[in-house]
């Protein structure tokens, strides 16, 4: 090309690409408000936002992967965690960890509990906000499961790229629905909703949002057997079942779990589950010996 036409061409390509540019700009603004459920957008939502903005929130957490990244990052944080406790938590951080031994310097904000509702509004309301998956990889909760998938991280890295079924590790394998209930139960365990590794791990001693489900029927057995029991399960199983079901029917003893006699385990899993789901996770858990 000559000199005139390369500048014909530049100009015509800048033209074109910012045409392209200027569309696609309108279009993202177009669908803002369905995207971000703008509709929803309460006078609570905004007082909460105004919370978490007044509190430097951001300087250590994070939403929609903008943020510090010193503490994790809060974007589904109401899909993970209920409302009783995080209304638990930002009354008082420190019930939930030793900061000697955690090394968690999550401060007191001094929150009334209205501001602490507004908060929790906020939080929902970005929880549900179309974010097209964005941040690709989020902060997980520990152990829970990759979004998209039923594999853990670490399951996820053991299946490897070009490895058969049969040379997976019975976790990392899809499950089927030929396969039987306890490894039925176990894809539930992992991608429920919300997830229930989310909050319990299955390592003992590892206490997270909820107890360690190690040596679950043992506990089980003697919480049953304990006078202090007042539930009505006369099983391992229907004691899992109560637990999932009706959570509050018996609670854990420690204040990180409960708050005036309510579980803040989830109560939706009678209805988001079905009966022949909620067969296969307690089978599952009652695997835990």
């Amino acid at each position: 090309m000559n000199k005139r036409q390369t500048r014909l061409f530049a100009i015509g390509s800048t033209l074109v690409a910012s045409l392209v540019f200027i569309g696609l700009t309108i279009d993202s603004h177009r669908q803002f408000p369905k995207l971000t459920n703008a509709e929803n957008i309460t006078p609570a939502v905004t007082r909460g936002n105004d919370v978490w903005h007044a509190n430097n929130c951001i300087n250590c957490h994070t939403l929609f992967g903008e943020g510090a990244y010193y503490a994790p990052d809060l974007t589904k944080i109401t899909q993970l965690r209920g409302a009783p406790y995080l209304k638990a938590f930002l009354q008082d951080p420190e019930r939930f960890y030793d900061e000697q031994r955690h090394r968690r310097l999550m401060p007191n904000p001094d929150l009334k509990d209205e501001e602490i509702d507004d908060l929790i509004a906020f939080f929902d309301w970005v929880a549900n906000v179309d974010n097209q998956g964005w941040p690709p990889r989020p902060i997980l909760v520990t152990g829970s499961s990759i979004p998209g998938t039923s594999l853990t991280i670490a399951q996820q890295d053991a299946s490897g790229p070009g490895r058969t079924q049969e040379q997976m590790p019975p976790g990392a394998r899809p499950v089927t629905g030929d396969e039987d209930p306890i490894a039925l139960g176990e894809a539930l365990f992992r991608t429920a909703s919300p997830a229930c590794n989310a909050c319990h791990s299955i390592a003992p001693g590892v206490n997270m949002a909820g107890p360690t489900l190690a040596d679950l029927v043992t506990r089980a057995q003697q919480t049953i057997a304990s006078p202090e029991y007042q539930g009505e399960a006369e099983t391992v199983e229907d004691f899992i079942r109560e637990s999932i079901v009706a959570p509050s029917a018996y609670l854990h003893p420690g204040d990180m779990y409960s708050a005036g006699g309510v579980s803040f385990m989830p109560t939706s899993y009678g209805e988001s589950l079905t009966d022949e789901q909620i067969d296969q996770l307690v089978q599952y858990l009652a695997s835990f010996k």
